[in-house]
């Protein structure tokens, strides 16, 4: 994986990969996403997956990623998200984005259809568009050709 993840960063400067990994540390440990420009840390309102958010992030900057963020996925109420910005806030991570939990997810799932096409409005989507919206922000510019460079991670 290390070897595809490299040769995708000798790409055009203005190409994109995103690529999704299994939640584990082992794309870290093993150094398979230092080419990266960004890493999100996809994380949930439970401990156990906060938890590997904090293993995780020191992880990225130890690698010279130079941005590491996390996304809290499936916040149901507000002492979720709470609870998400104030584990982020003691471990210095900054939460980008915040996607709700929403059932019409695992209805396009069901369905056997990519949740944009089921339910273009839904908020997880909507909630997926400004988080593109942001890293597209965040990054342009950043090698001097407009976009960030291929092997970015998300």
């Amino acid at each position: 994986m290390r070897g595809v993840v490299g040769e995708l960063g000798k790409a055009r400067p203005d190409d994109v990969t995103i690529l999704d990994t299994e939640a584990s540390i082992e794309h870290m440990t093993r150094g398979t996403v230092r080419t990266s420009d960004a890493v999100l840390l996809v994380t949930e309102p439970y401990f156990r997956s906060l938890e590997t958010t904090g293993r995780l992030a020191p992880l990225a900057q130890e690698l010279g990623i130079p941005h590491v963020w996390a996304v809290a996925n499936k916040v149901r109420t507000s002492t979720d998200e709470a609870a998400v910005r104030e584990y982020c806030q003691r471990h210095g991570i900054e939460l980008l984005a915040v996607v709700p939990f929403d059932p019409r997810v695992a209805e396009a799932d069901n369905a056997g259809r990519a949740v944009l096409d089921h339910a273009p409005d839904a908020p997880a989507v909507l909630a997926a568009r400004a988080l593109a919206q942001t890293l597209e922000r965040r990054l342009s510019g950043q090698n001097g050709a407009g976009a960030p460079r291929n092997g970015d991670t998300a």
